[in-house]
């Protein structure tokens, strides 16, 4: 990693984490999300008010009633009034959620050359983390591209590379476990970075950690691009396939879609149910007529 301004640790408040990362008038998404009761709520707001002490007292009531809080890291356009990638104004972060060996991986976030010092990293539950950096003059498509390299590399969450993705927002208990955990931010610099200073290799169909995972097909253009439902089917059959726990790949799925549908844990479980079935099917024994093999037809939706 390359030598940056390291200021002195300390840990920011949630509207100093939004103030340090967005302008006032940025519009932000906050996703407050009660897997308990099954509640999704999103509010699109400006970064001024979504730092606000009203606003703050909110969210640390529904934090306290059982919800996640949750924050978009790329500011939306003016009139948005969903989280999709047509909304999105501009790539302020990039991010890697280390979900597995988190301690590791950050360790080797930190001695490599590949990536920038982050400018923040987040402790979001026993040994996992949510690293950002900020950065400035990167597409969208760039950014993604980018995510996908470092989760690649570090072994990340892949479904944890899509320029809408929410993370945690600090100071507010992760309520995923029996016992809150509270989210706390380390500041780390206070750089801005381009798109040079990344140098992680990007788009690589065979990377070395992931050599044996299933490359996506589709009958369509080469270049046409993927739907996020057609990703999710795509992560949800190697997630299976390498022995991931299905209720950890329903997890991930949900927490990813719980922006854009209206029961995000039914569709996870759909997804990863039909992931099961077509590695059953593969693996299954095929009779001398092909009974038991997967129909070109069948997509995820």
């Amino acid at each position: 990693m390359s030598a940056t301004e390291n200021p002195k640790t300390f840990s920011p408040s949630a509207s100093d984490y939004i103030n340090d990362n967005f302008t006032p008038s940025e519009r932000i998404a906050v996703l407050v999300l009660n897997r308990r009761l099954g509640e999704t709520t999103q509010r699109i707001t400006t970064a001024q008010k979504a730092a606000s002490p009203e606003f703050q007292a909110w969210l640390r009531y529904k934090n306290a009633n059982g919800a996640d809080i949750y924050v978009g890291m790329n500011p939306l356009k003016q009139d948005a009034s969903t989280r999709t990638k047509d909304d999105i104004e501009t790539i302020r972060h990039l991010y890697i959620d280390l979900d597995h060996s988190g301690s590791a991986a950050l360790e080797a976030i930190k001695n490599s050359d590949l990536v920038p010092q982050p400018n923040y990293v987040l402790n979001t539950s026993p040994d996992k983390f949510q690293v950002v950096w900020k950065v400035e003059g990167i597409t969208p498509e760039e950014a993604e591209a980018l995510q996908r390299g470092m989760v690649r590399e570090f072994e990340g969450d892949p479904a944890a590379t899509d320029s809408t993705r929410v993370l945690r927002l600090p100071g507010f208990a992760n309520k995923k476990y029996d016992q809150d955990f509270y989210v706390q931010a380390r500041f780390e610099s206070t750089q801005t970075y381009q798109h040079r200073d990344f140098k992680v290799p990007v788009d690589s169909q065979e990377a070395p950690r992931h050599h044996n995972e299933e490359t996506v097909r589709s009958h369509r253009d080469p270049s046409a691009t993927l739907s996020q439902s057609e990703h999710d089917w795509a992560y949800a059959k190697r997630a299976v396939a390498r022995g991931d726990e299905p209720e950890e790949i329903i997890r991930r799925i949900a927490d990813f879609r719980a922006g854009d549908k209206p029961d995000p844990e039914y569709y996870a479980r759909h997804t990863v149910a039909k992931a099961q079935a077509e590695l059953e099917r593969k693996t299954a024994p095929t009779s001398e007529s092909g009974q038991g093999q997967l129909g070109e037809s069948e997509r995820n939706y």
